[in-house]
């Protein structure tokens, strides 16, 4: 595994809101074309917007690129991965 993942190395670049490039991506968890939920060194991320699809996914650097509207991008802050998932079902059927 890259020492960026390791050591904790995290960032994200938002161009035109047409495009999005992360780094230190642990895990994609769940994703359409609407919502990306993303495991990153530094907790859940959930990007939402319209259209969305990955460009680049490269998993031994930990990065990932996605086009498309991007509206929202949050960070959740909740313990477990469960309550984390919970969370985002909550959300969305509110």
């Amino acid at each position: 595994m890259d020492k960026d993942i390791l050591s904790g190395n995290h960032s994200v670049s938002i161009g035109q809101r047409k495009s999005i490039n992360i780094t230190g991506v642990k895990k994609i968890e769940n994703f359409d074309e609407n919502e990306f939920l993303l495991e990153t060194n530094m907790g859940f991320m959930l990007i939402k917007g319209s259209s969305l699809e990955i460009i680049k996914l490269d998993t031994y650097q930990g990065d990932v690129s996605i086009k498309g509207k991007i509206d929202s991008l949050t960070y959740l802050e909740t313990s477990k991965k469960q309550d984390k998932q919970e969370s985002v079902f909550s959300k969305l059927f509110k």
